[in-house]
């Protein structure tokens, strides 16, 4: 029922009004910082001098309009010469589907090749975002064929609760591709992704110890402290040394945490989503686990003199 209400929420002009126009879009900027090029930069800058690298996302669903997927590639290509002018350390994460996967090959390969040439001019790096299963092999397919026509300088996500991702990630490590793993926020059937979270968690550090062991830079994604600590000790036990890997986190949550592992010696990026789509964004990912509600509480809530109460909370991350 909750999720059936955060979805109709999305698509409510009223339910969106009342939101953007009341102090509420202040607390949505806690996660979001803005709908233009120039709010995403100032989020990117202030991240930096915080010792933070990051990663841009600009928001959209499935594009089939050569017009729109053509209009969020040239706001990618602003994304690419503000990095450059502002001298931000940092990359891009999009979607096949955003830049018209489901138009055409054709279209694809001409609308993501005007990226893809201004990135290499400029030496930046491209994330592949994974969305949900469905479009996972479509997505790897589509890598694998930008692979091997010679771009390097891009990577993929992957996912710990879809049973086939020990095999993926095998297979990226082989081509020598940077992953981002991440538990995966989508809901999927039984028949393709794991249900209880102990066993998403232990494929999580499965796979992690793959990434870390044989990876090429991997993103280790997440904000369970159970998962850091994992990689923490799983780290150290091979003597992988932190500038081999990096954190990853969404802009807005567990800034406590992140500034703690920067405190630490770790590399840390944080995802910073932005656009006019933030609305139905920040809807849509409660909606695929109204968990998230509570998740995202409970980041405010960690950081706030409340924290001091939170089950956990005050542990180095090198505690057992």
């Amino acid at each position: 029922m909750l999720r059936n209400g955060l979805i109709f929420l999305s698509d409510s002009r009223a339910a969106k009004k009342l939101v953007t126009g009341t102090p509420l879009r202040v607390m949505s900027k806690r996660f979001v910082p803005g709908e233009t090029v120039e709010e995403l930069a100032e989020a990117m800058v202030d991240a930096n001098e915080k010792g933070l690298a990051v990663t841009a996302n600009y928001l959209g669903e499935s594009e089939r309009s050569e017009r729109t997927a053509r209009a969020a590639a040239d706001t990618y290509l602003k994304v690419f010469d503000r990095v450059v002018a502002d001298g931000i350390r940092g990359n891009v994460s999009l979607k096949f589907t955003q830049l018209g996967q489901a138009i055409s090959a054709e279209f694809l390969a001409e609308n993501l090749g005007r990226l893809l040439e201004r990135a290499r001019a400029h030496e930046l790096f491209i994330r592949f975002d994974m969305e949900s299963s469905e479009y996972t092999q479509h997505t790897l397919d589509a890598f694998e064929k930008l692979w091997d026509e010679g771009w390097r300088e891009i990577g993929v996500v992957l996912q710990s609760y879809l049973m086939r991702s020990e095999g993926d990630v095998a297979r990226m490590n082989q081509l020598g591709a940077r992953v981002r793993l991440c538990k995966g926020a989508y809901s999927e059937a039984a028949s393709v992704a794991f249900q209880a979270r102990a066993d998403v968690d232990m494929a999580y550090v499965r796979l992690m110890e793959m990434l870390l062991t044989d990876g090429n830079y991997p993103a280790i994604a997440t904000h369970d402290e159970r998962m850091i600590d994992a990689t923490v000790r799983f780290a150290e036990k091979e003597s992988i040394s932190s500038e081999r890997f990096e954190f990853q986190m969404l802009y807005g949550v567990r800034r406590d945490l992140q500034a703690q592992l920067l405190d630490q010696g770790y590399n840390v990026r944080v995802y910073i989503p932005f656009g006019e789509s933030w609305y139905p964004y920040l809807m849509r990912r409660l909606a695929e686990r109204p968990a998230n509600m509570l998740f995202m509480a409970g980041s405010v809530i960690k950081e706030s003199p409340l924290g001091r109460l939170w089950p956990g909370n005050g542990r180095t991350r090198r505690d057992p």
